[in-house]
């Protein structure tokens, strides 16, 4: 089995040997390098090719923001999983808009650590919809409106299907659970994400996810009782 690659991202080198500690004892994780500023990230990531970042989102020179928006913008780039203190952070909604693949908390327990590092790796979020909804509870305020617009126009290019399967992701289904809540097979889930993802210029399932909460799609889907 190949070992996930893991690159940690801190400027606290406590945090950063504590998790160095915690990841080490897991057979198949693999920390290929660490930063101290996400000024650093870029060629590190080009020297240590990581499947998985581990980013603080708060740092002196470059913040954890602009550094995952940087990777994500890149062609196969890691997946990047936000470190953080605050359970719901403008700034953590923000990352995940730039395409994080989840956060964890800086005090989540080293196991659960560890299985986000995992999930992420197989491509699957780490977000429970509990979590999505507080968060983007926080981020509603003045631009909410705007944000919904825009978001209803994006969603407007997908067909009748790709939007169920969207409502599908916001409410935090896995592929297999999707395929039996709309009678198709898992394949056929995850070539309508794919389609989804292409079409709407999305680079992961939480980006879905947010755009289906922006657009409202989850309270119509409540309200209709489906």
């Amino acid at each position: 089995m190949t070992a996930i690659r893991v690159l940690l991202v801190d400027d606290d080198p406590l945090v950063r040997a504590g998790l160095s500690l915690m990841m080490g004892g897991a057979d198949d994780i693999e920390i290929v390098g660490e930063a101290a500023d996400g000024d650093e990230v870029e060629a590190l990531v080009d020297r240590t090719r990581p499947d998985v970042v581990l980013m603080d989102i708060r740092m002196p020179s470059v913040d954890g923001l602009t550094a995952t928006e940087r990777l994500r913008g890149r062609p196969e780039a890691p997946q990047v999983v936000v470190l953080t203190t605050f359970h719901a952070d403008e700034e953590v909604l923000r990352a995940l808009r730039a395409g994080a693949a989840g956060f964890v908390l800086k005090d989540t327990p080293p196991a659960e650590i560890v299985d986000a590092v995992r999930k992420v790796a197989s491509g699957d979020p780490v977000l429970s919809p509990t979590v999505t909804r507080r968060l983007m509870e926080h981020a509603a305020g003045t631009s909410a409106d705007t944000r919904r617009t825009r978001a209803r126009e994006r969603i407007a290019a997908l067909n009748d299907r790709e939007r169920e399967v969207a409502v599908a992701v916001g409410g935090g289904l896995a592929n297999a659970e999707i395929a039996a809540a709309l009678f198709m097979s898992v394949a056929t889930v995850k070539t309508h994400v794919s389609r989804i993802l292409a079409r709407l210029g999305l680079n992961n399932r939480v980006q879905i996810a947010l755009l289906a909460y922006d657009a409202g799609l989850l309270e119509e889907h409540q309200e209709d009782g489906h």
